[in-house]
């Protein structure tokens, strides 16, 4: 599966796009659509939107990965597309030792969408742009469901 154009909306929505490096909400060196530096790896002159795209491109491959990796149950597009969009903002692990993964993985479907909802904070701030993220992506997964 691969994420969907509604899927691929919410994830530029809601990282921006950005020529020049900058520390994000966590202070991790960031730069295009959300695509955290390696360690070595340098823009002095930033980016253009197609080189953007293309690094974009083989980020989410990875998120894509993650998600079929880690989920063993059948996901629906709205909820691939929620889970690539948590795992491209949050990573992989956080997927893999979530609640969330565990109420999915064992067939709990709206209780693995209530989660989402959690993961809102940076350190012990709510965030309201990740507040509006994770609501977004709720909204991908249960698209005739309210997030109250």
């Amino acid at each position: 599966m691969r994420l969907s154009p509604s899927g691929l909306n919410l994830l530029k929505k809601s990282e921006g796009f950005r020529d020049r490096v900058y520390p994000d909400v966590a202070g991790f060196r960031t730069v295009g659509f959300g695509h955290r530096l390696a360690p070595g790896e340098q823009y002095p002159t930033g980016i253009n939107l197609s080189q953007a795209e293309a690094i974009l491109s083989h980020d989410l491959a990875i998120a894509e990965t993650a998600v079929e990796h880690l989920v063993k149950v059948t996901l629906t597009q709205g909820q691939f597309d929620a889970l690539v969009d948590f795992v491209f903002n949050l990573g992989a692990g956080r997927l893999a030792s979530s609640t969330l993964l565990r109420y999915l993985n064992s067939g709990k479907y709206d209780a693995a969408a209530w989660e989402l909802l959690a993961w809102d904070h940076a350190g012990s701030h709510e965030i309201a742009g990740l507040k509006s993220r994770r609501e977004a992506e709720f909204q991908l997964w249960s698209p005739h469901s309210t997030a109250a």
